[in-house]
């Protein structure tokens, strides 16, 4: 006979329930006034006044159809971003999804096509840089439609009596393993290079000094890639859980062994997740996780990582690659407007969609094969003589660039494999389950979550970080860290709740 509370355990909880943990708690009337207070200028920014003062700047580009599809698409963005930062739900993914809209395919290519500059050449016709920003557009709106339809569809809430079916939590002998795991791949890797002076030095320096380990090799760069992802991921995965453990239990507060922990994770970290030795988007990926896990239920903290990432990403992120060549290599940025970079450094995503449709038009489409070639990053060349390269290097070499590190953002990859249909139903799925995972976490981060353990209240800052690197692509590049972090995450998960969890 089904008990009553075996029955309530696989009920739904009502969307909008009193005691459903995604509903935020009434807020006080001084914010509900500085919400609504910030809520004009906010919006008028980022909607109307940056786009103007971008298409008051001197140029030679031309306004065409181009011209207003990109205007449009920076406006769309620009409220899309507003609205999140407004929202009163901390929604990580979905913001800083539009975060990376509003600048990377917003703001900085409006910004190139009015001053008639692009960072990369474009080698096809106008017409394809028009389809490219349609194309975007259309992607958008698959994302928010799939947000849409996620939020439509209530949550629903295991409660069982049985000792196995609990949330996700870090099983905690398990964890101690992961530490000790991070203390030793760290440690390799940083005596694999030469000391720890090598990680302050500049990222051409780490390069030389990987070439010079032998792990690498001119055929393949699985072995470099695995010396760098598990000597940073697992590193950067214990300060988030021991620092999450600091900020929900007294308990491991008041103890000096979690304290010492933290503070030798905290030193590693320094050295091997620093800005210097590291690529930007890593770094960014390291801050944007650690910030939201020490301020887990933060409104504030939320808020301003978006609004200051768009700051940051316009006027700082295009001279912070200082470090990526010595000083013999290292050419400083000389602009006379604050938008000249953005014309002329990192932000090539639009125009290298643009030249992709081109090369897919000559070449077609390549149903799945990039994307294979992504998943099964791991097999090396050696090993798959066929495997395919980087799009954005495909892409680089038939348009007979010298530099190829170009990038290919998740509208190329997915309109490389797929086409147009694929693009927006990738992207449908992508928002779908964005949304989720963001509800999942308001709740993980809740006073009814599963406390400091809780595996989710990891998992989506550390990938809501990431977005910015699975956006720019290309994918091949991306998923290794990725997906050593997620074997990390597999390896110490546990369905079994954490005795003492709650302690305070």
């Amino acid at each position: 006979m089904t008990s009553v509370h075996e029955a309530a355990s696989s009920a739904p909880v009502p969307e909008h329930g009193p005691r459903d943990p995604v509903q935020p708690p009434a807020k006080p009337m001084s914010w509900a006034m500085l919400s609504r207070a910030l809520a004009v200028p906010l919006i008028l920014g980022l909607v109307c006044f940056l786009p103007a003062v971008i298409a008051a700047q001197p140029g030679t580009g031309v306004r065409d159809t181009a011209y207003w599809l990109q205007l449009v698409l920076t406006c769309y963005a620009g409220a899309r971003l507003a609205t999140m930062i407004l929202s009163t739900r901390r929604r990580l993914l979905q913001g800083v999804f539009w975060m990376f809209v509003y600048i990377a395919m917003g703001v900085a290519p409006f910004a190139q096509t009015v001053i008639g500059q692009t960072p990369t050449p474009m080698v096809g016709p106008r017409s394809d840089l028009m389809t490219a920003i349609a194309l975007i557009l259309v992607g958008c709106a698959a994302f928010d439609l799939g947000a849409l339809l996620a939020s439509r569809r209530p949550l629903r809430r295991r409660v069982t009596a049985h000792a196995g079916s609990g949330p996700a939590t870090a099983h905690r002998m398990r964890l101690r393993l992961l530490v000790v795991l991070a203390f030793a791949a760290s440690g390799y890797y940083i005596l694999k290079l030469g000391g720890p002076a090598i990680f302050f030095t500049s990222r051409q320096e780490i390069s030389a000094s990987v070439a010079v380990s032998g792990v690498a090799s001119s055929q393949s760069n699985v072995g470099s890639a695995f010396l760098k992802g598990f000597g940073t991921v697992p590193a950067l995965l214990g300060l988030l859980f021991c620092t999450r453990r600091l900020v929900t239990s007294r308990r491991a507060r008041r103890s000096p062994s979690t304290v010492l922990v933290w503070c030798a994770l905290a030193i590693l970290n320094v050295v091997v997740n620093n800005p210097i030795s590291n690529a930007r988007y890593w770094f960014l990926t390291v801050l944007v996780s650690l910030l939201f896990t020490a301020f887990p239920s933060s409104a504030a903290m939320y808020r301003s990582v978006l609004a200051m990432g768009v700051v940051g990403a316009l006027v700082l992120f295009p001279y912070a690659d200082r470090f990526r060549y010595d000083s013999a290599g290292y050419r400083p940025v000389d602009s006379s407007s604050v938008f000249e970079p953005l014309a002329t450094k990192d932000y090539d995503q639009t125009v290298m969609f643009a030249n992709t449709i081109t090369w897919v038009d000559t070449r077609g489409h390549t149903y799945g094969r990039q994307l294979a070639g992504s998943a099964l990053f791991f097999v090396p060349r050696s090993v798959w003589s066929g495997k395919p390269e980087d799009t954005g290097v495909r892409v680089g070499q038939w348009m007979g660039m010298n530099m190829t590190n170009l990038s290919a953002p998740l509208w190329t990859e997915l309109w490389v494999d797929f086409g147009a249909p694929g693009m927006v139903g990738g992207l449908a799925l992508i928002g779908y389950v964005a949304a989720r995972t963001d509800r999942r976490y308001a709740r993980a981060v809740s006073r009814d979550g599963p406390g400091p353990g809780s595996v989710l209240a990891i998992a989506a800052p550390l990938i809501a970080g990431y977005t910015f690197i699975l956006l720019r692509g290309p994918l091949l590049q991306s998923v290794g860290k990725l997906a050593i972090a997620a074997l990390c995450l597999l390896l110490i998960t546990s369905f079994r709740s954490w005795s003492g969890q709650r302690s305070h």
